[in-house]
């Protein structure tokens, strides 16, 4: 089960989250020739993954950043880069192009630091910017939980759409990679459940004041937890914002 599109669009360009696509791609682009070469390959993550045990020890902190753009493979690209294209120009849209920018790094060093948490010792590279696009969807949760997702089940070959709730969707990701830190042995296990339920649980605590700001829960009254109404942002935005005629 997986998004693959939400009907929420934004209200202006989402360039931040186009260059972090492009950004992401392009530097793939040039580790994935070595792939071919593991000890080139080693010693590329060596230098920029997140290992938590150094960290834990006080070293190499630039990891936390720079492991956010760095990926495993394709599909680990692809899936990242879908869930932030979906995800992310709604959240650019309601912080601006700067705003959101903080935002990502902040929930990306934040998931960052809850893997090192959970296993201090570990000394398995971590990369993917899953950790900060957990964080996103974090954010997208608290600011419109009603929004529709449309997200593809696949089980052997059955494959069908679904148009589901974002609170469902998203609480149920999140569910999902808490249980999984939960149960794995994370010494051993290939996925950083941490990483992603604590960015999901920091994005969405960063939201908290932009929501504050729109006027908490008569926010979700006057927009039904949905897609954005264009007055909403006049109503709730807190700022001197000359009054404009509503539209019939």
């Amino acid at each position: 089960m997986f998004p693959i599109r939400d009907h929420n669009p934004s209200g202006r360009i989402p360039y931040l989250t186009y260059a972090l696509i492009a950004t992401n791609v392009a530097i793939f682009l040039y580790t994935w020739p070595l792939e071919a070469q593991p000890a080139l390959l080693a010693s590329f993550y060596s230098d920029w993954a997140l290992f938590p045990n150094r960290v834990s020890s006080g070293q190499d902190f630039q990891g936390l950043f720079t492991s956010m753009f760095l990926h495993g493979g394709l599909m680990h690209l692809a899936g990242n880069m879908l869930f932030l294209w979906i995800f992310g120009d709604n959240l650019e849209d309601e912080m601006g192009h700067l705003g959101f920018a903080a935002f990502y790094c902040f929930a990306g060093i934040g998931a960052g630091l809850a893997q090192v948490i959970a296993a201090p010792q570990s000394g398995i590279p971590t990369v993917g910017a899953s950790g900060a696009i957990s964080g996103v969807m974090g954010g997208y949760l608290l600011m419109y939980p009603k929004a529709r997702v449309d997200i593809l089940v696949v089980l052997i070959v059955f494959f069908k759409v679904f148009t589901v709730p974002a609170w469902l969707m998203l609480g149920l990701w999140f569910v999902l990679q808490l249980a999984s830190g939960l149960t794995s042995e994370i010494a051993t296990s290939g996925v950083a459940y941490w990483a992603h339920a604590g960015g999901f649980a920091i994005g969405l605590i960063l939201t908290i004041p932009l929501w504050l700001r729109r006027g908490g829960t008569e926010f979700w009254s006057f927009t039904l937890g949905q897609p954005r109404n264009p007055e909403a942002r006049y109503r709730f935005a807190k700022t001197d914002i000359p009054k404009v005629n509503r539209r019939k």
